[in-house]
């Protein structure tokens, strides 16, 4: 940890340690300024500038040239490079002596995709700007929509074109690099491991994966030392071993106990890479849309006809989401097949049994819970032996029988118009 001032006359040299190009530039002013601000922004693109022509290393600096360029303060521009830092941008490094040198490594920010799902990241950007500048954001890394189904795949695979064999391997060139982003300065792990008895817990339960998850969720939470401590010892395992999962539940159910709410975003609406195939504008892909691109929250609120949904719903879709943690889409897909099915009301009990079947099954996505969901349905209608002539059971509209079928009836019409003009 650097313990000297930085003075003006202290030399530095800037390495890229990545592949750097006007796409991140755009990523690093759209999506990180707002969290860093404009100095460290400008700092960063300094740096960037001051590369040689082989984009690789700079020439030998002093920080007053810095000073200069960007019309600040020494102490100004040591509060910018932490912020760089901190964000994963710029690594440093110090050799203390007479004249201080300095190693700057520069970083790639991370892709649209990577920032949108990162833990903290998005928490942190979402709060910074608001939920309509979120929104904004987002779309401007939206991949357009074409239809491919007229169209076929005429890529050539590389050993169609070339002879591969001719070609050597190369592992000591530069690529693609982004910093992860650190979180360690707020829980202390020593104080943690000398506060819980060793007959308790496992030596090894501290591994690095599980001091990030720590972190994220002191993070994200607001959770000291020693609370994280009492939160640790209530998810100790018969063998010592931390149960990552129970850790998460407890974080969250102590946040939501002190602060009545859950922390922003604790709704998302579908990642990216979860999301149907670009192109279907048939009537079953924009329902699809319609999930994907809709928070469970704002799901169960349309279909409360614009009511917030009450407390107790809340708690089942926490549950769905984080605790067994089904995506955005198929939990909205949920919410639609058992109000169609259950006349409009959503047991605990029952949304959490088919939840569960659905966790076990593995599903991701939209399409994947629409197909199993009929599936389903339709064992059940084959096991069940009538007493008498059965009365025509509900089903969503989006069941394939019905979205390709032009006699839909005016109620099925309407619902099916109702739901696409809403979210579209």
């Amino acid at each position: 940890m650097e313990n000297t001032t930085l003075l003006p006359a202290d030399r530095y040299v800037v390495i890229n340690k990545s592949i750097l190009s006007d796409t991140d530039r755009s990523i690093v002013i759209n999506l990180y300024e707002p969290l860093i601000g404009s100095l460290a922004v400008s700092l960063y693109f300094t740096l960037w500038n001051d590369l040689s022509v082989t984009n690789i290393m700079s020439t030998d600096l002093i920080h007053h040239h810095l000073m200069v360029v960007l019309k600040s303060g020494i102490s100004s521009i040591k509060i910018a490079r932490e912020s760089l830092e901190a964000f994963g941008l710029l690594k440093s490094y110090v050799k203390n002596g007479s004249i201080n040198d300095y190693i700057y490594e520069l970083y790639s920010p991370l892709t649209p995709q990577e920032f949108f799902n990162h833990p903290i990241l998005n928490i942190v950007l979402y709060n910074n700007v608001g939920e309509r500048e979120y929104e904004n954001l987002k779309m401007l890394y939206k991949m357009p929509k074409i239809d491919l189904r007229e169209y076929t795949d005429i890529t050539k695979k590389l050993d169609d074109v070339y002879d591969t064999s001719k070609f050597n391997l190369s592992s000591d060139l530069r690529d693609k690099n982004s910093n992860s982003i650190m979180v360690d300065s707020r829980i202390n792990f020593d104080e943690i491991i000398a506060s819980i008895p060793k007959n308790i817990i496992n030596e090894k339960a501290f591994t690095k994966k599980t001091k990030e998850l720590i972190n994220n969720l002191s993070f994200i939470y607001n959770i000291d030392t020693l609370k994280m401590t009492e939160l640790i010892r209530s998810v100790l395992n018969e063998f010592g071993n931390i149960d990552k999962n129970g850790l998460r539940i407890v974080a969250r159910k102590d946040y939501q106990f002190k602060n009545g709410t859950l922390p922003t975003l604790i709704y998302r609406t579908q990642p990216d890479y979860l999301k149907n195939p670009l192109g279907d504008n048939s009537k079953k892909g924009r329902i699809i849309n319609v999930f994907e691109n809709t928070t469970p929250y704002d799901f169960l609120r349309h279909k409360n006809q614009g009511a917030k949904p009450t407390a107790r719903d809340l708690k089942l879709l926490e549950k769905l989401v984080v605790d067994l943690e089904l995506p955005p889409a198929v939990v909205n897909v949920l919410i639609d097949y058992v109000l169609r099915k259950n006349n409009n009301r959503l047991t605990g009990a029952y949304v959490e049994t088919i939840a569960a079947q659905w966790k076990r099954a593995g599903l991701k996505t939209a399409s994947e819970a629409m197909e199993f969901a009929e599936k389903e349905h339709k064992k059940m209608q084959k096991k069940e032996v009538p007493i008498k002539k059965q009365e025509k059971v509900e089903t969503p509209i989006w069941f394939d029988k019905k979205i390709t079928d032009d006699g839909l009836t005016e109620d099925e019409e309407n619902e099916l118009k109702d739901l696409l003009k809403e979210f579209n």
